[in-house]
C-alpha cells in the first residue's frame, strides 16, 4: 500500500511540475511574430522533422476542383531548419488583415503550439493572427481596441415552427443597459457554420464596436442565428453531443420546416425580449453564402419585414431547386411564383438591396444572372465586386460596409 501511495505521489508531483513548467516556463518560441515592416515570421520546434511547411490565406491562393465548382485554397510555403531544431519562415510584407494558418510537418497538419489564438471553421481549426499598421486600417478594425464594448450573449429561444429550442448569438451595443431602443441587424452564416461563426471567423463584435465608436455605424442589436434547421445549436452545445460538424449540420437529424419558414420565430422572440425599434425601417438582414441565400429567400417570402437586405456571395435558391441544365436567369424568368414574390418585395420599396461578391467566387455566375434579372425588371440594387473568391476576408469587408449603410 505504501508503495502504491508513493507511486501516486510521484505521478502527482510530475503532473504538477509539468503544469508549473507550462505556467512559468512555457513555450519560449515566438510564433507568429508580426514584424515592424509588416512581414510575419513563423517558428516551429520540430527537431526530428524532414519537411515543415506553413499553409495560410496570406499566401497566393491555388484553385482546386470541388463538387461545387472550382474553389480557392490557401497556398503552401516551406520553412527552413535553423539551429536547435527550430524551423522558420518569414513572409513578404502583408496588408492589414486577419489571417489564418496551420503547419504541415512531414505531410501531417498541426496547429501552432506557440499560438493560442484559433478559430473553428466547420470541422477544422486554424490559428489566426492580425496585421495592423495604422489606426483605422482593416487590421485595426478587426482588433479589440480601447473603445466602449458591446456584450455578446448565447440565447436560447423557442421555435414553434421547428418544434425545438434553439440557440442564437446576440450582440447588444455599448450602452444598451442604460436604456433606449435599437434597430436590429439579422446576420446569417454560411453552410457548415452556426451561431458562433460570425463572432469568431467574422469578428462581428469587434467590427461593430469599432464602427459604432467611430460614429460610422448606428448603435444596433446584431442577431446571429443558427441557420441549420435540423440543429438546436453549435456542435457539442446541444443534446446530440460531440458529433463531427458538416455542411449539413447534424447529418442524422431531419428538419420539420425550413430556415425561411421558421425565421419569424426569431424576430418575434427578439422583439419581445429586447428593446428594439419595430417596423421594417428598423430591420436589416444579410448573410454570406448559404446565409446570403437565406437572406435572399426570407426577404422575398416576407416582403414587408426588412428595409435593408444584404447578399454576400449569396447562394441563390430557387423555389423548385436549382436545375443544372438551365441557367439561374432562365429558371428565374420561368418561375411565376418567384416573379410574384420579387414584384411584392420591390413593390414594398426596400431602402437598400445590396449585393457583393468576389471576382473569382464559384457563385459568381449565378449572382451575375440574378443581377441581370434585376436589371431587366428595373429593380434597384447596389453592387460591389471585390478581388478574391468565397472567403471570410471578403465577408468581413462586406459586413463592415453594409453596417455603415443601414439605419442611416
Amino acid at each position: 500500500m505504501k508503495k502504491l501511495l508513493s507511486i501516486l505521489a510521484c505521478a502527482l508531483w510530475a503532473s504538477m511540475a509539468w503544469a508549473q513548467q507550462a505556467l512559468f516556463g512555457g513555450n519560449q518560441i515566438v510564433s507568429p511574430e508580426v514584424n515592424a515592416d509588416g512581414t510575419v515570421t513563423f517558428r516551429l520546434y520540430a527537431p526530428k522533422a524532414v519537411k515543415v511547411e506553413v499553409t495560410g490565406d496570406f499566401l497566393p491562393q491555388v484553385k482546386v476542383p470541388t463538387p461545387m465548382g472550382e474553389m480557392e485554397q490557401p497556398g503552401v510555403a516551406p520553412l527552413k531548419e535553423e539551429k536547435g531544431g527550430v524551423w522558420t519562415y518569414t513572409t513578404t510584407p502583408l496588408a492589414p488583415e486577419l489571417y489564418s494558418y496551420t503547419f504541415k510537418v512531414d505531410g501531417m497538419t498541426y496547429l501552432d503550439p506557440s499560438n493560442v489564438y484559433m478559430c473553428r471553421d466547420i470541422a477544422t481549426y486554424t490559428n489566426i493572427f492580425i496585421v495592423e499598421k495604422e489606426k483605422g486600417d482593416t487590421g485595426d478594425l478587426y482588433s479589440v481596441n480601447d473603445v466602449p464594448h458591446g456584450n455578446v450573449s448565447k440565447v436560447w429561444y423557442d421555435s414553434p415552427t421547428l418544434k425545438m429550442k434553439r440557440r442564437m448569438t446576440v450582440y447588444t451595443p455599448a450602452g444598451y443597459d442604460k436604456g433606449g431602443h435599437y434597430p436590429v441587424l439579422y446576420l446569417l452564416h454560411g453552410a457548415g457554420g452556426d451561431e458562433d461563426a460570425w463572432t469568431t471567423l467574422g469578428r462581428a463584435a469587434q467590427i461593430m464596436d469599432n464602427l459604432i465608436a467611430e460614429g460610422k455605424a448606428k448603435p444596433m442589436i446584431v442577431v446571429m442565428t443558427n441557420g441549420n434547421p435540423n440543429c438546436e445549436a453549435a456542435p457539442g452545445e446541444w443534446s446530440k453531443g460531440m458529433y463531427k460538424p458538416s455542411f449539413m449540420g447534424h447529418m442524422e437529424s431531419k428538419p420539420v420546416a425550413s430556415m425561411e419558414e421558421s425565421f419569424p420565430d426569431v424576430v418575434k422572440y427578439v422583439e419581445k425580449n429586447y428593446r428594439v425599434l419595430k417596423g421594417k425601417k428598423n430591420r436589416a438582414i444579410c448573410g454570406l453564402s448559404m446565409g446570403g441565400g437565406h437572406s435572399f429567400s426570407i426577404s422575398k417570402l416576407y416582403p414587408d419585414m426588412f428595409d435593408y437586405v444584404g447578399l454576400f456571395s449569396a447562394a441563390i435558391f430557387m423555389n423548385g431547386g436549382n436545375d443544372s441544365k438551365k441557367s439561374a436567369l432562365e429558371q428565374m424568368n420561368a418561375d411565376p411564383e418567384f416573379n410574384r414574390q420579387m414584384a411584392a418585395l420591390f413593390g414594398a420599396h426596400p431602402k437598400l438591396y445590396w449585393i457583393a461578391i468576389g471576382k473569382t467566387d464559384f457563385l459568381y455566375k449565378s449572382n451575375a444572372d440574378y443581377r441581370k434579372y434585376l436589371d431587366e425588371k428595373g429593380y434597384p440594387y447596389e453592387y460591389l465586386e471585390t478581388e478574391g473568391g468565397h472567403i471570410w476576408r471578403n465577408w468581413r469587408v462586406y459586413l463592415t460596409l453594409f453596417a455603415q449603410k443601414i439605419f442611416q
